[in-house]
């Protein structure tokens, strides 16, 4: 184990200050780069018997890193706290369930009768919007949030990986918001 440190040691000195770039670069944040740096190389000395020399041990730290880098944003992106006001009412995420659907007692409230047509016209603008999005993005929104699809399912349905998949995602959500709000 003493050697296995020792080469980690080197690692740090040797690729601490790219990793640290890096991982800053991805999160505008010193403190979360520290952080995700740090786990890096703790992943690395908890793995190094797995480490087969077939790429650089930089290049295997960089992907550990960027692993890390993913599940973090990943993790933020789950959490982030938005709100908007819709009759009088405050929306938050804290307002749909673990699927991302809406909480049932809220609809009523939410929607009321007036805005009923305001609804059906929204509904019937992004539907437009996502015919309209390219087709491997049409499926990954659809079957997503229409078809309630796993992740994996869903992959494995497009013949994507999943940081692929969720980049995809990312995209369309935002030709989305630009669609339905240019209509």
């Amino acid at each position: 184990m003493d050697d296995h440190v020792k080469i980690v040691e080197k690692w740090v000195h040797l690729y601490g200050d790219v990793l640290y770039n890096w991982a800053f670069h991805k999160t505008n944040s010193k403190e979360i780069a520290e952080d995700l740096v740090q786990e890096t190389f703790i992943i690395a000395l908890k793995k190094i018997n797995q480490f087969e020399n077939r790429s650089s041990p930089k290049t295997w730290l960089i992907a550990i890193l960027n692993n890390k880098i993913i599940d973090h944003h990943r993790a933020n992106y789950s959490t982030k706290f938005t709100s908007i006001e819709k009759n009088g009412i405050t929306l938050t995420n804290t307002m749909f369930d673990n699927e991302n659907f809406w909480l049932n007692e809220l609809d009523e409230k939410i929607w009321n009768g007036n805005d009923k047509s305001s609804v059906e016209r929204i509904e019937s603008k992004l539907k437009e919007c996502i015919s309209n999005l390219p087709e491997k993005w049409n499926l990954a929104i659809s079957y997503k949030y229409f078809s309630n699809q796993k992740t994996e399912v869903i992959c494995q349905e497009l013949g994507i990986t999943t940081s692929n998949y969720w980049q995809i995602i990312h995209r369309a959500k935002l030709l989305l918001k630009k669609c339905v709000e240019s209509k």
